[in-house]
Order: structure tokens, then C-alpha cells, then sequence
């Protein structure tokens, strides 16, 4: 049998008085031979590097488990779990920073908590360059006057009003303390934090509350994406003064002109670069790995140059992090790859060691001297939340919606506290007032997402702020609409309806925008793959395409885009999406691209001699979802294939298209018309209005919505009377039979019927029919023109009209 060798000599234990101790080389060991090595002392082994870091690890998340084991039964985040296990092993219980220091050597340079301080740091390094890479880039960087007013308002308020207060009562804090002159170091620090709203923070608790990509969310990011453009700014400026009157001017000058190379260096190098990476990555195929990590070392060399010139170095990290185009090919590999090592194991580490150096007993012995610093804290707190909900409410939305908002703006979570550590370090806070931000982090932390799940409901996920429908666009706006295809089957008659939309360029619509059209392929995952958006631009016609579907799809738009060059374009994706997300990936690329109209087919299919041959379930739930959620108008096609000539009518010729529209009353048939108007400036379109009138229409006068159909229809008729191929007329219906023999005699006389969803209740009395709808998503008269029963083959596009907010 093989000898070992002889073990190594252990560490010195317990350890040896520092005065006998002659600091040559230090040294250390790094792996013993386990715990038998020694038995009369077993603990010899954390002598060693890395028994002891796995000891130190260990503990932490034994403390992170036991802690939200009963805090999650109250809804209390996970962040605050970690917050509070490094607390515990704190100085104030286990003190485990202090436990293992000097168990390696005793010389400062070889301490104990070395190693756990480098596993700390990169996670913070990993976990914020992921946020950066998780952030909606597009969302951030939609720029409006409300996200400019929100954010500055709440930034500069917060500044001016702390600044002023700065040096109150700065006469009562005891030299034993601080010295007097470091005093309004301090309260500009606290105050400049809380002027802050960090976007990796708003992004991680958007994340935790699974609302990112919401209207309220983007609206967030954006906000904050300015505020921490203000923060950044302020951040430099700060250090600059800073370093130059306590340092040298020599390096002030070094430090601005780094932050300065840096972001150039970001903008123009690594921005393009993971650009190119996307472009030369095949449609469906990984990322290669020397891409992956190539970008995560560019994020740590970032990071180590931040800290090099005097800056916190999560900045760098950040920097590299938004330069990434999020989703696929290489954020979504960056994130599959790394996220659940880093949120799981590295961050809980990270936040433990940070908090791990709070001493709750010197707050409550210095309480008096940092008594202001928590009333300061306290009223930077109010006068932002203040100056965050009141341009809200001036920007006309909603009051929860503007309570949630002010109450994200003044989160506070893990890169506040890199800033509280680092301010620390450089002697800038105290040790009692660390302690106490810490603290306030915590209850922020654990108090502020409570209350955003209580004011939020996610039913109003995507409901819009702003108005996106056809009805209020400007007259030279571009027309923006979304077209979802989840079968072959699907292509024509979407294309088909698009058709309808355009015109060539004449006199009478030189001014008129263009119609922007992006085609959304939605495909079903099984399993648990994970979903991916899939864009097909210009780049992507070099890659490789795997489905003769998606290349049917790119073709057919194509060849539209080239027939009507000039008045349209057309973006196309691949969504591989669960049935239960599919609605919230077209919600999503809806808000993306500031979508007007979402265009879904019905789920009903006809046969190529329109006979009726199925529905499919996933589609119509789909349909549902979307016109509960969706954050812009929205139109659903029941296409019977009008294209190849209705059964009884034989006057279509030289390829006019009979467009009827049914008007009965309320937003959804206003919208409905105003889609209408649209066609009519084809040259292929016959466009017919039908209303219908009800023999008794008492008090309508009183009703808001007949005045406003009232004075929509004067218009039209004042505007098109003398126009070709335009026609207005009124129909008498007294009942739901008679409803039902008009929609049907006129399903006749078009190829193209556009109703309403909804309509005024009030104008007719529909009894009879809501009974027996097949297709409840479609509305009463929807329903009637997508019977099985209806001999026709005229098509159906039922509108509904954005929902506003409360």
C-alpha cells in the first residue's frame, strides 16, 4: 500500500501573540487532509484556505434558509433573507468576519476573509452586469417628456431639499464621534443614495415581481434609466470634487478622463461588437462559448477599471451590461447560462458579507449623534416620494398607478448598499450610520414590494397610459400594426387584409404615414423549453432557416413590402412560446413597437369551399387573453377566403373588394370605422357604412357616447359624400330576429364585414342572441357573421377598441 506523504504543517492553533510573531514571506495553506488530520483538534482544518471558505459559505445560507423558511410566509422577498442571515453572523451574534481573520495568518495581507470578500465582490460584478443584460434596452431608452419629468423632478427635489438640511444641528454631533468637518461628508452621502433611483435595482425588483415588461414596468425602467443618468453624472462630479481637494487635481483630472474613455470604449467597441456576435450567430443556433465568456471577462476587466480610477465597481459591470442586446441570441445565452449560478449561490453570498459588517451596537451607542442622519433619511424618503408622484398625476395617470410608480422610485436594494460599503471604506460614513442605512435597506427592502403587490393588479398588466388606437392617431402618423400567424393557413388572409389597408401614392394621401407592419409567426413549445423571440431582419437573410414555414412567412411579407414599396414596411419574428405566455410575447412586441392595432386570426377554420371544418381551443383562449390585456386596439379575422369569389355574389369584379362596416354605437364601432377609412383610399375598396337605427332612442341626448357617434358619423358623410365608391345608409331594427336578418342579407353583399365588439347597449336591444353565441370573443354581431350556418364566404373583422384605464 502507498504512504502518504507527510501532511503539512498546520496553521498555528490557537493562534500565537502577534508580538512573537516575525513577518518574513507570508504564506498559507490552502487544502488539509480533512478532518481526521488532527484529531485531538479537528478545528485545525479551517487553518486552511479553503475548508474555511466552505465553512463561511455553509453558514450563510444555513442562516439564509432558516431566515426565509418564515419569512416567505409573509410574502417578505428573498433579498431580505440574505440581508438579514448576514446580520445574524454578524458582530452582534456569530461575528463570523471576526471568527475567521486571522485563522490563516497573521499577517493583514493573508486574512482570513480574503477569499470570501473576492467570491463577494464577483458576484456583485456577475449580478449587476446581468441586470444590465436582463434590462428591456428599448423600454429604457423610450425617452418622453413624462419619464424626463418624473425622473428629474424627483431627483433634483430630493437633492435640493437634503443639501439644505445638510447642515442642521451640525453643531450637536460629538468629536469623539466624527470630526466636525467630515460631518456634511456624511449627509451628502445619504442624501445623494436616496436621490437615486438604481436601474439594475428597479430592474431586479421588476423581475421579483414579475412585471417587467408591463406598461407600469417599462414606465419604471425608463424613469429610471434617466435618474441614473442624473445619479452617474452627480456620482462623477462628486468624486471629482472630492479627489480633488482632498487628493490632487493631477488625479481628479486621470479619473474624469477614464470614466469618459470607458464609456466611448462601451459605446463604440463592445456595443458593436455584440452586435456583430448577434448578426453571425445563426437563426437557432448557440452562441459558441468563447463569445459567452469573452463578454463576461470584458465585464470584470470593466469592473477592475472602475475601481482602479476611484469608482464603485459595480459601474463598469453595468456599463458592459446595457452595451448587450437583451433577449436572443447572445442575452438570453448569457443569461441561461450564469443566471442560476449567480442569483442563487453568488448574490445571497455577496449581500450576507456586506451586511455581515453592521454592529447594531453602535447605533444604539451613537444614537444621538446620528439621530439627524436618521431624520434626514426619513425626510429624503417623503420629499421624493412626493416629487415622483405629483408629475405622475400631472401626466395624467391613474392615482395607483402613480403611487405604485413613486413607491418603485424609492427602492432601495443591492447596489445602494455598495455604495453605503464603499463610502465606508473610504472613511466617508461611520460605522453607527453604516449600520443604520443598512437597516433602513432592509426595511425598505421588505416593505416597499409589499405594498406594490398590494396596489397592483395583473389584470392591468398592459393596460396602456397612453392612447394607441386608430381612432386618436394624427393625420401624418404611420399606422402600426401587429400580425400574428400561428398557422400556414394564416398567411393569405392576413396578407390579404393588409392589402385593403394600402394605397398607391396620389394627390389625396401624399401626407398620409405609412402602414409599419410587423408579422409575429407564433409557434408552441411542449416541455419545458424555454421561449425565445426569434427577429428576421435584414442580417437574418444570410443565417440559416430551419422551417419552410418561417421562410414561406418571410417571403409572402417580403413580396407585400415590394408590392406597395413606399407606403409600407414590414419587420417579421419567430415567437417559440408556452400556450399560457403566448399572449404576453404578443403584448410585449405590441408596447415594443408602439403598435396601434394587433391583427389575431379567429381560430375558426373554413375549408377552400367555406365550409366550416374546426376551431382550435389554443387560438381562441389566446384571442381571450389578449382582449382583456392587450395594450392597444385589437382586431380578430375570421377569414372564409373572400379572395376566390362569394357564393351568391357575382359582382366582383376586376378585383373590387366590397368592404362593409356595421356602426351601431360605442368606441368599438368608432374604432371600427376609423379602420375603414383607411381602406377607402384604395382604388380596390367599395366601402359601405350600415347603421343601424332602433325605432326608440329615448334620452339618448344625455348619453356621451351617442353624441360623440353622432358628430363621428356627420363627419364621415361630410367628407366622403361626393366620394367615389362610398355609400351611407340606415337600417331600422327593432329586435334580436331582425338584427339577425339584416347582418345576414348584408354578409351577402360584401366580401369584408368590420363590426364592433361591443356596442351601446342601450341603442339595441339584442335579446335572443347573446344566448346562443358560438364565439363570445367575437360579440353579438361578430358571432353572427362567423356562423357555422352562414352560406357565405365573406369575411369578418371584429375591432375592439384599446381599454383605456380607470
Amino acid at each position: 500500500m502507498t504512504d502518504f506523504p507527510p501532511p503539512l504543517a498546520p496553521a498555528p492553533w490557537p493562534p500565537i501573540s502577534k508580538d512573537k510573531v516575525c513577518y518574513g514571506a507570508a504564506f498559507f495553506n490552502i487544502s488539509s487532509y480533512g478532518i481526521l488530520e488532527n484529531y485531538e483538534t479537528p478545528s485545525v482544518v479551517f487553518g486552511y484556505a479553503l475548508p474555511l471558505l466552505e465553512l463561511q459559505i455553509i453558514l450563510i445560507f444555513v442562516f439564509i434558509v432558516l431566515c426565509h423558511m418564515f419569512l416567505r410566509c409573509i410574502g417578505i422577498p428573498q433579498f431580505v433573507s440574505h440581508m438579514l442571515a448576514g446580520m445574524l453572523l454578524g458582530p452582534n451574534l456569530i461575528d463570523l468576519l471576526n471568527f475567521s481573520s486571522d485563522r490563516l495568518s497573521l499577517d493583514v495581507a493573508l486574512d482570513g476573509n480574503v477569499a470570501l470578500e473576492g467570491v463577494a465582490k464577483f458576484g456583485l460584478i456577475m449580478f449587476t452586469f446581468l441586470m444590465g443584460v436582463k434590462t428591456n434596452k428599448r423600454a429604457a431608452f423610450q425617452i418622453d417628456k413624462r419619464t424626463v419629468s418624473i425622473a428629474v423632478s424627483s431627483f433634483v427635489v430630493t437633492m435640493v431639499t437634503g443639501i439644505a438640511f445638510r447642515n442642521f444641528r451640525i453643531d450637536k454631533i460629538d468629536p469623539l464621534y466624527m470630526p466636525l468637518r467630515l460631518a456634511p461628508t456624511e449627509r451628502t452621502v445619504i442624501v445623494a443614495v436616496n436621490a437615486l433611483t438604481l436601474l439594475p435595482v428597479v430592474t431586479h425588483l421588476l423581475y421579483e415581481l414579475k412585471i417587467p415588461n408591463s406598461e407600469l414596468g417599462r414606465l419604471a425602467i425608463s424613469t429610471a434609466a434617466v435618474n441614473d443618468l442624473l445619479g452617474f453624472i452627480n456620482l462623477v462630479c462628486i468624486s471629482y470634487i472630492a479627489t480633488y481637494r482632498y487628493v490632487s487635481p493631477r488625479t481628479a483630472n486621470r479619473d474624469v478622463v477614464a470614466m469618459i474613455i470607458l464609456v466611448l470604449v462601451v459605446l463604440f467597441i463592445i456595443k458593436p461588437a455584440a452586435q456583430r456576435i448577434v448578426d453571425i450567430t445563426p437563426e437557432g443556433k448557440p452562441v459558441r462559448r468563447l463569445y459567452l465568456y469573452g463578454t463576461i471577462m470584458t465585464a470584470i476587466a470593466a469592473s477592475i477599471y472602475t475601481t482602479y480610477f476611484n469608482q464603485i465597481y459595480v459601474v463598469g459591470a453595468l456599463l458592459v451590461g446595457m452595451a448587450i442586446p437583451d433577449g436572443p441570441p447572445l442575452g438570453s445565452a448569457l443569461e441561461a447560462k450564469f443566471e442560476s449560478l449567480v442569483t442563487n449561490i453568488l448574490f445571497p453570498i455577496s449581500i450576507a458579507v456586506i451586511t455581515m459588517k453592521g454592529d447594531i451596537l453602535k447605533v444604539l451607542s451613537a444614537f444621538d449623534d446620528i439621530s439627524f442622519n436618521i431624520f434626514l433619511v426619513g425626510f429624503s424618503l417623503a420629499m421624493k416620494w412626493t416629487a415622483s408622484f405629483v408629475p405622475c398625476v400631472i401626466c395624467k395617470l391613474p392615482t395607483r398607478e402613480s403611487i405604485i410608480l413613486a413607491t418603485i422610485m424609492n427602492y432601495k436594494g443591492f447596489v445602494d448598499l455598495c455604495f453605503y460599503e464603499a463610502a465606508t471604506k473610504k472613511h466617508n460614513l461611520s460605522q453607527a450610520t453604516y449600520t443604520f442605512l443598512m437597516i433602513y435597506v432592509l426595511l425598505n427592502a421588505g416593505i416597499l414590494p409589499t405594498i406594490v403587490k398590494a396596489l397592483y393588479d395583473p389584470k392591468r398588466k398592459y393596460i396602456g397610459y397612453v392612447k394607441r388606437d386608430i381612432m386618436h392617431l394624427k393625420p401624418n402618423s404611420d399606422l402600426k400594426i401587429l400580425t400574428c400567424l400561428h398557422k400556414p393557413d394564416n398567411i393569405s388572409g392576413a396578407i390579404s387584409l393588409l392589402q385593403l389597408l394600402t394605397s398607391p401614392p396620389n394627390h389625396e394621401n401624399k401626407d398620409r404615414g405609412v402602414i409599419a407592419v410587423t408579422a409575429l409567426h407564433l409557434v408552441k413549445l411542449a416541455g419545458r423549453a424555454f421561449p425565445v423571440l426569434i427577429p428576421h431582419d435584414k442580417r437574418s437573410k444570410l443565417r440559416l432557416h430551419q422551417s419552410s414555414y418561417i421562410q414561406t412567412m418571410m417571403l409572402a411579407f417580403t413580396e407585400f413590402q415590394q408590392d406597395n414599396w413606399g407606403s409600407t414596411t414590414v419587420n417579421s419574428f419567430t415567437a417559440y412560446s408556452h400556450e399560457n405566455l403566448m399572449d404576453q410575447d404578443i403584448c410585449n412586441l405590441a408596447l415594443d413597437h408602439l403598435t396601434s392595432m394587433i391583427i389575431i386570426p379567429s381560430g375558426r377554420k373554413w375549408s377552400s369551399d367555406g365550409i366550416y371544418e374546426s376551431d382550435d381551443m389554443v387560438i381562441r383562449r389566446v384571442n381571450t387573453l389578449l382582449l382583456d390585456r392587450a395594450p392597444c386596439s385589437i382586431g380578430v379575422l375570421n377569414d372564409r377566403g373572400y379572395r376566390k369569389g362569394n357564393l351568391k355574389n357575382k359582382k366582383i369584379t376586376n378585383g373590387t373588394v366590397n368592404v362593409g362596416v356595421i356602426f351601431i354605437g360605442g368606441k368599438d364601432d368608432r374604432e371600427a370605422l376609423s379602420l375603414a377609412k383607411w381602406m377607402r383610399h384604395n382604388p380596390r375598396v367599395c366601402l359601405t357604412v350600415i347603421r343601424f337605427v332602433s325605432v326608440q332612442e329615448p334620452g339618448k341626448s344625455k348619453n356621451w357616447d351617442y353624441l360623440i357617434d353622432h358628430e363621428v358619423l356627420n363627419d364621415l358623410k361630410e367628407t366622403y359624400s361626393t366620394a367615389e365608391k362610398f355609400t351611407y345608409k340606415e337600417k331600422t331594427v327593432n329586435d334580436g330576429p331582425a338584427v339577425a336578418t339584416t347582418v345576414r342579407l348584408l354578409a351577402e353583399d360584401n366580401d369584408l364585414m368590420i363590426v364592433g365588439r361591443d356596442h351601446d347597449d342601450e341603442l339595441l336591444d339584442f335579446s335572443g342572441l347573446k344566448e346562443w353565441m358560438e364565439l363570445p370573443e367575437l360579440g353579438v354581431v361578430g358571432d353572427l357573421l362567423a356562423s357555422k350556418d352562414l352560406r357565405t364566404r365573406v369575411s369578418v373583422l371584429v375591432v375592439q377598441q384599446q381599454q383605456q384605464h380607470e
